[in-house]
């Protein structure tokens, strides 16, 4: 699975459903790609496309249940991968990421309003 596949299905998972063009921006895409991108995780089951609940003419790109289960299993998959580097650090340098992590946070946190764009 490419990078863009990857970042569009956690986008998804923590925004929740949205319009190709939103994606396309938030990812960094032209929308020809991005359409391409949605078709080819709709045909491999971990997208879908629905109908907007108040504008009939707006189609929203999902995660499927198979589609969230695959975020998550690489999420775990990075925590393991932490885990195991973590534990080869010493005292000092476990003391010293801890110190870091407000402004980790406080980076990550930018960093996803950053990707999100403006409310809908």
């Amino acid at each position: 699975m490419s990078l863009t596949s990857a970042a569009t299905l956690a986008t998804l998972d923590r925004t929740g459903p949205r319009r190709i063009t939103d994606l396309a921006a938030v990812e960094g895409v032209t929308q020809p790609a991005m359409t391409t991108l949605v078709r080819v995780m709709e045909e491999s089951g971990l997208v879908e496309r629905r109908g907007h609940a108040s504008d009939k003419r707006v189609t929203l790109v999902c995660l499927t249940e198979a589609g969230a289960s695959y975020v998550r299993t690489r999420r775990q998959a990075g925590v393991h991968a932490f885990e195991r580097l973590i534990g080869e650090l010493t005292g000092d340098e476990v003391e010293a990421l801890v110190a870091a992590l407000p402004a980790l946070k406080h980076l990550a946190e930018l960093e996803s309003q950053d990707r999100e764009g403006p409310k809908q």
